[in-house]
């Protein structure tokens, strides 16, 4: 399919909100603590002897809202908490967290998940603990698994080109297929959330935070894009959450170490940011993910969209009808501070319309913000209705993707190793690599292997392999990924030097360094080649060049892309995701 063909499929998709037929045809197919009474709060009611078990009750709504006036006042307030855990091997304060107060969730963060054996016997240790409470609720195991630049689950898992490939591919295919291997490697594992698609637009393509997680800059092209993605996650059986809502694209600051404060109207955001959004809750998306991004011309104030009832309940629920789960991001990152503290930032969350309180560590048995939740829930009957409208939606969301899997589907599957980069997966994200490598300047094209020296410089190690294959013999030249200004200035020194006589230089821009380095060499009148990693936003911005390759992330078949396309091996067709600067 040529460019054109592809980028009139993506707007003629995208014209429509409502694309159940186009996205239809994308379808393939123990441990316990004993729990002392805290201060100033009551034992809870103990399950009935015949308490409803969540494996044995219906499917539908009326078993759901059963179940939920059989829960105690703390395993109820329990379901709408997601937890951390530090290390590999959860601690017994979480299996405590299990079995005292049902807790509704489990995050698993890049740190539990070096080892994916080790990961999936923990995950197997809690289920089990879960499956030995009073009405054996299943937590939500999740995690991000965007694909690309994001994977918190590494170990055996698939390394991918990641979101801006599938925009620069500009195939909906590629998404949903993306998602669906993904997806089904998490399910091997016994993960049943996934907090993705990022949906955020490349507005700030120079970003460090969303960069090359986000599909596009085009609002349109990342709707139809996310939606393919969405329905291959489900495909694979585990619940897609779309993020950062209401859009984390028009800000190049990182809401885990400060408030990003976005000067948009909601005119604007409505018809760009949450567009995408738009046509997900249309198509049935089951969770989203709200941000810590303050809108001062919206809400007159910098309340972060995820502590606002403005944005939880008035645009996303009423507004927009979305009716499934919102999750908020971590509410100890820096973004989501307010006032109080966290017992106050908890309530606020619960009071927005947030349905899941997501926390990347275990709260303490008796943490201050249990203890003043605990006496909302019992004493403030809006607060008390909001939760409970809270935990029957997680409970409803658990029979639609946990029940049907039965007791032993939410564990680890014992063939798991199988599915892990499957010969299938693997062929598939190595064609994408190929498929989305995007030529930025065809000038010079092809650098042809030959006499003279070609000087590789950059800074990681598959950069310099996948080159030396291309190019044998060639000199290379290592600088720093992110130097400090004064290594900057030296490693530059160095590489004038080391670039004279060279017949071309093929540098790797990552970022602001990388681009500094492209132009130290063509200063030098040497002819310049990019490898553009990541954003390609960096490489664009490194003045004239003789030919420039985009890749997508710094993976292995991603670097190989990039030198089979300058080499003139590969013709590269991927269609440039975002903007060139005018």
């Amino acid at each position: 399919m040529r460019r054109a063909e592809r980028t009139f499929l993506l707007v003629a998709s995208a014209a429509v909100l409502g694309a159940a037929a186009f996205l239809s045809s994308l379808s393939a197919q123990s441990m316990s603590g004993h729990r002392s009474t805290l201060p100033g709060e009551e034992r809870p009611q103990e399950p009935a002897k015949t308490a409803r078990d969540f494996w044995s009750t219906g499917p539908d709504a009326e078993s759901a809202a059963a179940l939920l006036d059989e829960l105690s006042d703390e395993e109820v307030l329990g379901q709408i908490f997601m937890m951390a855990y530090p290390g590999t091997e959860p601690p017994p304060l979480l299996y405590r967290w299990i079995d005292r107060r049902a807790l509704g969730g489990i995050k698993v963060f890049g740190w539990n998940a070096e080892d994916t054996e080790v990961l999936a016997r923990a995950i197997r240790n809690i289920q089990e603990a879960a499956s030995r409470t009073g009405h054996r609720i299943p937590p939500f195991i999740a995690t991000d698994q965007e694909g690309g630049w994001i994977r918190h689950v590494k170990g055996a898992t698939s390394v991918t080109p990641g979101n801006m490939a599938i925009g620069a591919s500009a195939l909906p295919r590629d998404a949903y297929r993306s998602a669906l291997f993904i997806g089904r490697e998490l399910a091997a594992l016994g993960i049943t959330m996934n907090f993705a698609p990022t949906v955020d637009l490349a507005l700030k393509p120079r970003s460090t935070i969303i960069g090359p997680r986000a599909f596009s800059s085009d609002p349109s092209s990342a709707a139809v894009l996310a939606a393919a993605y969405v329905r291959g996650m489900e495909d694979a059986g585990v619940l897609p959450t779309a993020k950062h809502f209401p859009g984390h694209g028009d800000t190049e600051l990182d809401s885990h170490g400060i408030l990003p404060v976005i000067q948009v109207d909601e005119g604007t955001l409505w018809e760009r940011d949450l567009l995408p959004y738009r046509m997900l809750i249309a198509e049935g998306l089951p969770g989203i993910m709200s941000g810590h991004l303050a809108f001062p011309r919206i809400t007159g104030d910098r309340t972060p969209a995820s502590l606002s009832p403005h944005f939880i309940t008035e645009i996303l629920r009423e507004r927009m009808g979305f009716d499934g789960l919102v999750v908020t991001d971590d509410l100890f990152m820096t973004g989501a501070a307010a006032p109080g503290g966290f017992p106050e930032v908890c309530v606020r969350a619960v009071m927005a319309g947030n349905d899941i309180l997501m926390v990347s560590k275990i709260l303490e048995f008796s943490e201050d913000a249990w203890i003043r939740l605990l006496r909302e829930y019992r004493s403030n009957p809006a607060f008390k209705a909001r939760v409970r409208q809270s935990a029957l939606r997680i409970l409803r969301a658990k029979q639609a993707y946990l029940k049907q899997k039965g007791p032993a589907g939410v564990e680890p599957r014992p063939d798991r190793a199988s599915v892990l980069q499957s010969p299938e997966a693997r062929s598939f994200f190595q064609d994408q690599a190929y498929r989305s490598a995007t030529v930025l300047e065809h000038t010079g094209l092809p650098l042809t292997p030959g006499p003279g020296r070609i000087l590789l410089a950059g800074p990681f190690s598959d950069f310099f392999a996948e080159g030396g294959a291309r190019y044998p013999g060639a000199d290379t030249f290592r600088f720093s990924h992110q130097p400090d200004p004064e290594v900057l200035a030296l490693e530059l020194q160095a590489l004038r030097i080391r670039v004279r006589g060279a017949r071309a230089a093929v540098v790797c821009v990552a970022n602001s360094a990388g681009a500094a380095f492209a132009r130290e060499a063509s200063r030098a009148g040497v002819p310049v080649y990019l490898v553009s990693v990541l954003s390609p936003a960096f490489a664009l911005d490194a003045g004239p060049v003789a030919g420039g390759v985009a890749v997508y992330n710094g993976s292995r078949e991603s670097y190989a892309a990039a030198f089979a396309v300058l080499s003139g091996a590969l013709e590269g067709r991927g269609i440039l995701p975002i903007p060139r600067a005018p």
